[in-house]
């Protein structure tokens, strides 16, 4: 009755409510925000399986939960774990991906765990070897849960390394203590979110020559605005490798094909780039989303190539469609960096974005193009955010409707301008 009471209590009126009974109503409120958490990670979860690409224009789910919720970049990649590993995935081969920790899902339903003890848990049941039956795997995981029914993180950590000690005895295998003969492997690989990467072993003099490289590169960036660079270590290890793939296939003093610098060709049909419908071809990859296409398309290294109804190539298009040296300075003195609102990436990790597309025979001039990185490039071509020059000549950004129905423009206040 107590707590029924304070149920109906204002926050001005809590002094009257005794003690009793705060400690019950902030029981009740902390179990009423797990299960709202859990909610909202089941539509997430269903947001991922339709494809966010599809759903929100983002490339990844904690990509979408960043830029929506407007949390740190660590939150956002940790609540995005807690729905891939709590729900089931997107469907491969016709099978759904099967959830990590589905009786960890159940007690976050009730209310019973929160998201510091879920990641424990989920910590746990990744490291557990494939080898291990399913049968084993359940069983340890509702140890775990039980536990974080009364227990905190640390404690479930704890349970957890007793576990994998009893399910994995032997541990990881022996590293080898000669690695001098290591032969080198890279393997292309698509993970469960749809995200596309690598994995590879190298060998000593490799690794040191490609972490040289990259070292100056993923240095993070000179604070602007006060304001620091808010990528994680591996984050600018990510740009920094981006940005030596790039400058590869730019550089005139490395390799090329047929004789000339390193160009990807993207193909598809005259009728899919007319509708802004289809699937187009990328090469070395295979089938794309003619977004995926578009976006690519601003791109000066890849060359699109338009098939008529029989296939024939009707036209090998041009790269010469790229931002000249003195539009780069003057795209780097209005935009200063990425432009669109709230984003701290510097100049070095931006390219020009056609306002209006170039093959849409948007111009190349400076009151059609923006700066943006590659996470925000995406995002523009994906989803229905809108980007304008404004009448005093700088950008401004129209979200969509489901984030602010007002369409108030918006504007980057993170770089200075001069």
């Amino acid at each position: 009755m107590a707590s029924d009471n304070a149920s109906q209590t204002t926050s001005a009126e809590w002094w009257r409510v005794d003690t009793a009974a705060l400690h019950a109503r902030k029981q009740e409120l902390e179990v009423l925000k797990r299960r709202l958490d859990a909610e909202q990670n089941a539509v997430l979860a269903e947001i991922n399986s339709r494809g966010v690409r599809g759903c929100s224009g983002h490339s990844t789910l904690a990509a979408m939960i960043f830029e929506d919720f407007h949390v740190t970049e660590k939150e956002a990649n940790d609540r995005a774990d807690r729905v891939l590993a709590l729900h089931a995935g997107p469907s491969i081969g016709g099978d759904p991906t099967p959830p990590l920790a589905p009786l960890t899902a159940e007690a976050a339903a009730e209310g019973a765990i929160g998201g510091s003890q879920i990641d424990a848990i989920i910590r746990t049941l990744a490291r557990i070897p494939s080898t291990v039956s399913e049968e084993r795997v359940r069983g340890g995981e509702k140890i775990l849960v039980d536990l974080a029914r009364h227990a905190g993180p640390r404690q479930i950590a704890k349970a957890g390394r007793r576990l994998l000690d009893k399910l994995d005895p032997d541990g990881k295998e022996p590293r080898d203590e000669d690695p001098k003969d290591v032969r080198p492997e890279l393997r292309f690989v698509k993970h469960r979110d749809g995200t596309l990467g690598l994995k590879g072993t190298l060998d000593l003099e490799t690794y040191a020559r490609l972490k040289s490289d990259l070292d100056p590169m993923a240095k993070p960036h000179k604070a602007i605005d006060g304001v620091r660079d808010s990528r994680t270590q591996d984050e600018r290890y990510g740009d920094a490798f981006t940005d030596y793939v790039r400058l590869k296939t730019s550089s005139r003093n490395l390799p090329g094909q047929a004789g000339e610098a390193t160009h990807i060709l993207v193909t598809m049909s005259y009728e899919d780039l007319i509708r802004d419908i289809g699937e187009a071809h990328l090469d070395l990859v295979g089938p794309i989303s003619a977004t995926d296409a578009r976006i690519l398309a601003c791109d000066a290294r890849v060359r699109p190539g338009v098939l008529g109804t029989e296939g024939e190539p009707l036209d090998i298009g041009r790269s010469k469609r790229t931002v000249s040296l003195a539009q780069k300075y003057a795209l780097t003195i209005r935009d200063g960096g990425c432009a669109f609102p709230g984003c701290d990436m510097p100049v070095p990790r931006c390219t020009a974005h056609h306002i209006v597309f170039w093959r849409h025979h948007g111009e190349t001039k400076i009151d059609n193009l923006v700066l943006l990185c590659s996470r925000h490039h995406r995002l523009i071509h994906r989803s229905e955010w809108k980007v304008r020059i404004a009448q005093d000549g700088l950008p401004e950004f129209i979200a969509p409707a489901y984030l602010d129905p007002t369409g108030e423009p918006r504007r980057n206040t993170m770089h200075l301008r001069t």
